[in-house]
């Protein structure tokens, strides 16, 4: 009888096992009518210890990631292979083949997790290929509950008492899942409701591997592909989702923010339950609401989508000019609307999820303001300095683009995007631009640059969704790059006349500012005007033309 060590007994299981689960596969798809073999089924086996099922589990995703990814790679490589880089057939072959790329949302949806957790990452970057943003995004709404005993253990586990000791009731089903917790409403014995947050269990061995995997794959495509270069999203992916394994962090990033919007009437945010919170497990005040992109909810309750989506933008606008502490995830999950109000609005946004959070360095915070100054007023000069500053170089001409839909010397107004003329010179430019410019640009950009980009997209959506045109999102930014600006003051220790002073400024300034675009608004205006009375004036000529030339021919003609 053979004897094999412990590390080796585990490699064979682990040979074993998967390569059989891989055989299986292959016939399924082979022959269709034989029974197909569940990964699932695998792993709940009792055939296997703890342990092992768990390496199972890590090398059938691992494997079906290199798969998924090792298919896309030879997809490019043979579909654009010999085709001219900058013909209209190239062009054409490459979107069918990112089209093609539903593989990385069927490797999601079988892998989930933290691999469901990337694809709405990069779902929410407006850098990547629209085919992309458009396949992925159904990964946002999807979730699968987890086995309640498993949840009560991580509950008992980390509160260290029984359930029936703590709650006076706790609904087992779950209120909302997402890729790495659910949540559930309970009672406590005093009848105060809440919303506990529970983590699944054995996520943070699972992410480590997880989040080596993506960096082996992007590394991997990079050596492919030299111009397609995702590290810095999988490297900034794998920052944000190690502190949301933290929800002692979370807890405080909820804190932290209640305190920064503590006189704004709109803005509500869970209290935090400490005695009941740990890095697994959060606690928090429960609070009713829809999403807010919920449409028949707001009509249905006499809400102003514009106004949300307006109110929505100021509170955003305040984190990141303002504050410099972003919620890195506005996704509607996120963001509740409440006819429950304070003030006049008639609602609040009630904030969720904080695990997600970045603090912007103070000198960027400040350039960041200085950047959407100079975008919205086209300031080409400041926004070549800034670009600099921000290390991007000669890309700084496309921020005026990225962030307002103008290019850095369009004529049009604020919002109205770009006349057809702008729209064919820009095509033209962009023709010569490759992948290699994009991932050199995405590179160059700070940290927090890529937050708020992530954390804009997300916005521009929920916008759109809730018909709110560009204008309202632009001038909401200006004005808080404005009010960001000036020194902090402190409000309990500052000299009152000071602070007074400073607001008064401020306000003018953005005063100024305002009149300025609404000048150039009204310029725009009487040029468009200028522009349609001039073919009008064209096309009376012309009929007035062709109206003579009708009577002078319906004259009988007189012979001498």
């Amino acid at each position: 009888m053979l004897k094999f060590p412990a590390k080796a007994k585990t490699s064979f299981y682990l040979i074993t096992a998967t390569t059989g689960f891989a055989a299986a596969c292959n016939f399924h798809s082979l022959n269709p009518n034989f029974p197909a073999v569940s990964d699932d089924s695998l792993l709940l086996s009792s055939t296997f210890p703890e342990k092992i099922r768990t390496g199972i589990n890590a090398v059938l995703r691992s494997s079906r990631a290199v798969t998924t990814i090792a298919l896309n790679v030879v997809d490019y490589k043979y579909s654009l292979h010999g085709l001219p880089l900058k013909s209209e057939e190239y062009r054409h072959t490459l979107s069918e083949v990112h089209v093609r790329s539903k593989r990385i949302l069927k490797l999601c949806e079988a892998n989930k997790g933290f691999y469901v957790k990337a694809g709405q990452f990069v779902a929410a970057l407006r850098q990547v290929p629209n085919e992309y943003i458009s396949i992925l995004s159904s990964l946002q709404d999807q979730a699968v509950p987890c086995n309640f005993k498993d949840i009560k253990e991580v509950l008992i586990g980390n509160l260290g008492r029984d359930l029936s000791e703590i709650f006076l009731s706790f609904d087992e089903e779950p209120i909302a899942a997402a890729s790495i917790a659910q949540v559930h409403r309970a009672l406590l014995k005093d009848g105060r409701e809440v919303a506990i947050k529970v983590q699944y269990p054995g996520l943070e061995y699972q992410m480590k591997l997880d989040t080596a995997t993506m960096s082996f794959l992007s590394k991997s495509v990079a050596w492919f592909f030299p111009a397609y270069r995702f590290e810095w999203a999988v490297s900034e992916f794998a920052a944000a989702i190690t502190l949301e394994l933290d929800f002692i962090q979370e807890a405080r990033n909820s804190e932290r923010t209640a305190h920064n919007f503590k006189n704004n009437k709109i803005v509500r945010v869970p209290h935090v339950f400490w005695e009941l919170t740990t890095r697994q497990v959060l606690t928090m005040q429960f609070c009713t609401g829809h999403k807010v992109d919920d449409l028949e909810f707001l009509k249905k309750s006499g809400i102003n989508p514009r106004k949300v989506a307006k109110a929505l933008v100021e509170v955003f606008a305040e984190m990141i000019f303002i504050h410099g502490f972003l919620h890195g995830d506005p996704h509607p999950g996120n963001i509740l609307v409440s006819p429950e109000a304070e003030g006049r609005s008639g609602f609040s946004l009630v904030l969720l999820d904080h695990g997600i959070y970045k603090q912007l360095d103070e000198t960027f915070r400040l350039d960041y303001c200085q950047l959407w100054k100079a975008v919205i007023l086209l300031d080409s000069n400041k926004i070549q300095y800034l670009g600099d500053q921000f290390g991007v170089g000669k890309y700084s001409r496309y921020f005026p683009l990225i962030f307002t839909g103008r290019t850095i010397d369009s004529k049009s107004a604020l919002g109205k995007g770009m006349s057809n003329e702008e729209k064919k010179k820009l095509k033209q430019e962009l023709k010569f631009l490759k992948m290699e410019d994009i991932s050199s640009f995405m590179e160059s950009l700070p940290p927090d640059f890529v937050t708020i980009l992530r954390a804009d997209g997300l916005l521009r959506s929920l916008c759109s969704k809730l018909s709110a045109p560009q204008r309202v999102r632009l001038l909401v930014y200006g004005k808080y790059a404005l009010y960001g600006l000036p020194p902090k003051l402190n409000p309990e220790s500052d000299f009152m006349g000071m602070i007074m002073f400073s607001k008064f400024m401020t306000n003018l300034s953005y005063l100024q500012f305002w009149l300025h675009l609404e000048a150039l608004e009204v310029l725009s205006w009487m040029e468009e005007t200028q522009q349609l009375f001039n073919k009008m004036l064209r096309q009376f000529v012309v009929a007035a033309d062709r109206f003579l030339v009708r009577i002078c021919l319906s004259f009988p003609t007189i012979n001498p």
